[in-house]
Parts: C-alpha cells; structure tokens; sequence
C-alpha cells in the first residue's frame, strides 16, 4: 500500500470514529433521558432536567413541579439510569476481553461462572442468613460469591494444567453447572414464600440501585476498564493467536488470567447490583465490531458506549411493557439477545 493511499486512510478512521463517539454520546444522553422520563408515573424531560440542575446548582430554576416527582426523578430514576449505564457498560466491556483472549465469539462474563457464582451468594442471604449487614448483605454476598467462583476456576484450571483458551472456558463452564446445582439445593432449602424474591434477582433487576451504592460499581468499573485500555495492544494480538502473541513478548497465559480477574471483578459488583442479566456480554461486542472494526482502541470504548445504551433501552421495555409491574430486565435482553444470533447466524452462513 502507497504513502498517499495510508495518508487518505487515516483521515477516514478518524473521522469514522469522531462520528461515532459523537453520535454515541447524543445517543446516550437521549436514552438517559427517556429512561428517567418515562414510567408508571411519566414526568416531561423539563422536569428532568429541571431536578438535574437544581440538584447541582440550587435555585438556578424556579421550581414548578411536586416533591413526590422529585423524588421520583432523583431518588428513584436517576440512579436506576446510571446504574443500568455501568452494567451495560461493564458487562460489554468483559464479553468483548473474554473474546478477545479465548478467541471464543460466544464467550461473555457469564461463561467463567462468575453469575452463578453471584446468584449463590444472593441467594444464600436472601433464603438463609438474612439481611445481616442490612440492605448491603444481597449485594455483598453476591459479590464475594462471583469473586469465590472466579478463585475456583482458576484454581481448577491451575490443577488440571488448563492455561490455554479452550479448557479455561471448559473449567469455566464445568464450574459454573455445579455452582448452579448448589444454589438450587439452596432454594430447595429455603422459605418456599421467598423464593418468588430469588427468581426475580435470578431474572435480573436494577431495583435495588440507590445513589449511595452506585460507587462502588463506578469505582471498580473505571479502574478495571481503564487497566484493560492499556492493554489493547496485547488484546489484539491475543485476537491473532496465542503464538502469534507470544512472539510479540506476551506471557499469554498470565495476561489472560490477568484478563480473567479484571472481568471477575467486573462482573461480581454488577452481578451483586443487578443480579444476572444475560447476553449483554455476548452481543454487543459483535455489534460494536461491525460498526467500529476489530481494533481494541475502539472495541473497548465503543462496547462501553453502545452496551450502557443498549440497557438503558432494556430497562425502559422492562419497565413499561407491563407497567406498573416491574418486569426482570434478564427477560428482555434474553429475547432480544436471542433473536439477534438468530440473525447472526443467518448472516454468517449467506456469507459462505
């Protein structure tokens, strides 16, 4: 390829990706928008924004709408809106790594057991210890559950000598079948009057979100993906191959465990906020490649950017469908999730 072909290239990507962050975000802060404007109570977007302000600049707007709509706005919406952003984002962000480094285009966070392991861990606070250290104890436990999940299939892989991509996923998966099988033993053991409470967190759910929680997700969320962002070089050479890697200088197998400890914590503190909600992981990093392209310097953000969106929108069907019930946001994605390989595999095979 000629200097004066790479020269018009460049320019292109550039602007091709300028257009798509600027776009993104106009779309992002319309989804946020609706997400908190609409419900089971619809408040206007002036209202919204209204309460936005004078919560950061009080008395810069005159006041004209009730207390019980701020405190749906603000107390309720807001943080359910910027809860669902990080979850989309981070469970995004995980399933486009864990692809990268099993070179596997169906892996996603829940495919090391690191759901089942938060699902143990809730249920075993909501059926059996109780609320302990108060509303903290579903979420904490949960957390340490993804986290005691991730050690043990790590522990396994290390046991039965399994670095490479494909027997990590299979630990992964074995793992994850028994952690299931436990947490079922535990709702089998448990008050048959709370079980309706397991399923619904099982189902997914951003109802437990308030605003002095949504930091610790924020905080891991940022320090992990701003770790990943650093590593982009080596996540596209993991894409290529583990030899190809390797003569690069990559310890392969040490960066992908690395990888597979960033996408734990990841997902755990999700987990333990929003319980299991599928196919994020799994779909919109293909969807962000088609738009973006293979290369991780924009893959990473740009599954972040389209998977907060993504949820938002999730959380919006999830709300209104069957208003005023709360329907699990875990339905949801699984259908729209569904229906998207569905086509994948359509375009995959036309494309033969």
């Amino acid at each position: 390829m000629s200097e004066t072909t790479q020269t018009s290239i460049a320019p292109r990507r550039l602007s091709r990706t300028s257009a798509f962050v600027v776009g993104g975000l106009a779309a992002l802060l319309v989804s946020l928008s609706v997400a908190i404007s609409v419900g089971a109570v619809p408040v206007p977007l002036s209202t919204v924004w209204g309460v936005f302000l004078n919560k950061l600049f009080p008395g810069l707007i005159e006041e004209t709408w009730s207390q019980g709509r701020e405190a749906i706005v603000w107390e309720i919406r807001f943080p359910r809106a910027l809860l669902a952003m990080m979850v989309g984002a981070g469970l995004a962000i995980v399933g486009a790594s864990l692809q990268a480094v099993t070179r596997n285009p169906l892996a996603d966070p829940h495919l090391l057991g690191i759901s089942s392991g938060g699902a143990f861990g809730a249920i075993l606070a909501l059926l059996h210890t109780g609320l302990f250290l108060g509303l903290l104890t579903v979420p904490l436990l949960a957390f340490f559950g993804a986290l005691a999940a991730t050690a043990i299939v790590l522990a396994v892989s290390r046991f039965a000598d399994a670095t490479s991509a494909d027997r990590l996923v299979l630990a992964g998966v074995a793992v994850s079948f028994i952690i299931m099988a436990a947490a079922n033993v535990l709702i089998f053991l448990g008050d048959p009057r709370a079980t309706h409470v397991v399923v619904f967190w099982m189902l997914g759910g951003l109802g437990l979100a308030q605003w002095s929680q949504l930091i610790y997700p924020l905080v891991v969320l940022a320090a992990c993906t701003a770790w990943l962002m650093t590593r982009t070089t080596d996540l596209n050479a993991m894409t290529v191959g583990d030899e190809t890697a390797s003569t690069l200088g990559i310890p392969v197998a040490r960066f992908r465990l690395s990888v597979f400890v960033a996408g734990a914590l990841i997902t755990g503190v999700m987990v333990a906020f929003s319980g299991i909600i599928g196919f994020v992981g799994l779909m919109i990093p293909h969807v962000t490649r088609m738009i973006v392209g293979g290369d991780y310097r924009s893959v990473l953000p740009g599954s972040a950017l389209i998977g907060a969106i993504f949820l938002l929108w999730a959380d919006i069907i999830a709300r209104t469908i069957m208003a005023p019930e709360d329907m699990p946001i875990g339905i949801v994605t699984g259908l729209i999730g569904g229906v998207f390989f569905v086509w994948l595999l359509g375009r995959k095979r036309s494309a033969i």
